[in-house]
């Protein structure tokens, strides 16, 4: 049985590392271009007049935000286009007018970012970092999106834990409470990275076996850790302290229930949901677990592992077949 209660205080404010990489000579810009200043100001008589400007001053981020998230064609003379962007315009010019005093000053924000592309680049210098461009869209478009001109960051998903609209009988219909808490400056520069990552080593475990899907998701994990050494594991889990505390006095009791209650071969949706879909807690398990607890599994079964291939590059690891990974930690928690 899971233990309910929790042992001695563990801190998880951030990862001791010993031995962080040395960055000092990696350098990294990266533009940042404010989209939601331009839009915003488009006149509510001239829409198609606004429009046309917006696309001229955005050639390759215009089409992407008006057919992907406000899903128009974006053409300045479509009627349709016109009455979305009227409609979305008069909506949402007050949560414009209360972010654009928040994020007056983006530099914090591109500050650590930047830091992070340092650590990107000591482990991938191959890669090629572009530009960042803030934009405001629906309660529902994405917090972070790679676009063909770089890093999208939609700061309607980062108003603050307390912003009203995300405790509105409809907010909390797309975000509840214990998602919406992660709507925090701070989670900007991780889920940058976080999509990086994902585009570069890409999820194909759908469909697969729990035990794989596991691991695969613990990847992702491991990689923000090597990448964020000093980004604390609340903000790269999306766990509360208490829950990460949880975990980590419960390690073994938590990967004994899982072999004593599932198949970890099991591809049934249910089970795999409940181990790594969004949720609280895990079902079967203390209020205290966290939802998703499957992929803080993969996590430590992908660090067992990387501590016995010390060789291995990050790049590496992140290639290595989830099987072989299972195999070769030879994870048995106490």
């Amino acid at each position: 049985m899971l233990l309910a209660v929790l042992a001695l205080p563990i801190l998880f404010s951030c990862n001791n590392h010993q031995n962080l990489p040395d960055i000092s000579g990696i350098k990294v810009s990266i533009p940042f271009e404010r989209f939601e200043k331009v839009f915003f100001a488009n006149d509510s008589n001239d829409i198609a007049g606004g429009l046309s400007s917006v696309s001229r001053e955005y050639p390759d981020f215009y089409p992407d935000f008006m057919q992907q998230i406000l899903g128009v064609s974006g053409r300045p003379d479509d009627a349709n286009t016109q009455s979305v962007t009227l409609s979305f315009l008069r909506g949402y010019t007050w949560v414009y007018d209360t972010l654009s005093q928040m994020y007056r000053d983006i530099t914090p924000v591109k500050a650590e970012l930047e830091k992070s592309f340092r650590y990107l680049k000591y482990y991938f210098p191959e890669y090629q970092t572009g530009k960042a461009i803030t934009f405001i869209g629906p309660f529902d478009a994405p917090g972070v999106a790679l676009t063909r001109s770089g890093l999208a960051i939609g700061l309607q998903q980062y108003a603050g834990r307390n912003f009203s609209i995300y405790h509105s009988t409809i907010g909390e219909q797309l975000f509840p409470t214990y998602i919406s808490r992660r709507f925090e400056p701070q989670y900007i520069s991780t889920n940058c990275i976080r999509a990086v990552l994902n585009e570069m080593f890409p999820d194909h475990s759908s469909g697969k076996p729990l035990v794989e899907q596991i691991i695969e998701k613990g990847k992702q994990w491991y990689a923000l850790d090597k990448v964020l050494p000093g980004i604390a594991d609340s903000i790269k889990t999306g766990y509360t302290t208490k829950q990460l505390e949880w975990c980590a006095a419960n390690e073994g009791e938590i990967w004994s229930f899982v072999l004593q209650n599932e198949n970890l071969n099991s591809i049934e949706p249910v089970v795999i949901q409940t181990y790594i879909g969004e949720s609280p807690f895990t079902q079967g398990m203390p209020e205290v677990s966290p939802g998703n607890i499957g992929q803080w599994i993969g996590w430590q079964i992908v660090k067992k592992y990387a501590e016995s291939q010390s060789s291995l590059s990050l790049k590496a690891i992140m290639q290595t077949d989830a099987r072989k990974i299972l195999d070769e930690a030879k994870y048995k928690p106490k």
